[in-house]
């Protein structure tokens, strides 16, 4: 605040500048290679061992928690929750793994898991949508990540592994379509110009 030659108060407003980098490629590009990394295992190339349960701590998981909280810190809703949700689906994933391995209660029925991922493929069908205001590349992301929950949980719920199998090709095409959102971005602000399209939407 402060008063002009007539003493009258006059408000002084500071625009502050958002100097931070996109957090986006490194929550898409965190999310993306775990997913891959576990659906060559539902689709039956290699078994779960440390290396899928540590990418899903670190990289799936904290990694992007980190990005959820410097996209709050960006004043973006949609990013803040998808990035930190889909952080701690990796870390509870784990848990669910780990946790029956210490003795910290009995691991999940068929029954329950198939609801777990029922519950997060209703949770991205619906941020799904928000992405009709987005570009089509995470367009892409979500939709298929959306299938990817339903037919994981249809495989759980009836029993049949060749829908996980058929689950594990969907999502290692869903992963590398983030990976490619995460690349695009990267590269993109490097060079000042569209080195790999993302699809942004007219209007």
């Amino acid at each position: 605040m402060q008063e002009n030659m007539a003493g009258q108060t006059m408000e002084t407003i500071t625009q502050v500048k958002d100097t931070t980098a996109n957090p986006a490629p490194l929550g898409l590009m965190g999310f993306g290679m775990t997913t891959v990394l576990l659906n060559l295992h539902n689709a039956g190339c290699f078994g779960l061992d440390t290396m899928i349960l540590g990418m899903g701590i670190f990289y799936g998981g904290i990694a992007q928690v980190i990005a959820g909280i410097m996209d709050w810190k960006k004043n973006n809703t949609f990013g803040t929750t998808a990035f930190t949700s889909f952080g701690l689906f990796w870390l509870s994933l784990v848990a669910l793994v780990v946790m029956p391995k210490m003795g910290l209660g009995d691991a999940p029925t068929k029954e329950a898991m198939a609801a777990y991922l029922f519950l997060w493929g209703l949770f991205t069908f619906f941020m799904f949508i928000g992405t009709l205001k987005l570009n089509r590349a995470i367009q892409f992301v979500f939709a298929s990540l959306t299938l990817l929950f339903w037919l994981l949980s249809l495989g759980d719920a009836t029993g049949n592994e060749q829908i996980t199998h058929i689950a594990g090709y969907e999502g290692i095409i869903c992963g590398f379509s983030a990976i490619y959102a995460a690349v695009a971005q990267v590269l993109n602000e490097v060079y000042g110009k569209t080195v790999l399209p993302l699809g942004i939407p007219k209007g």
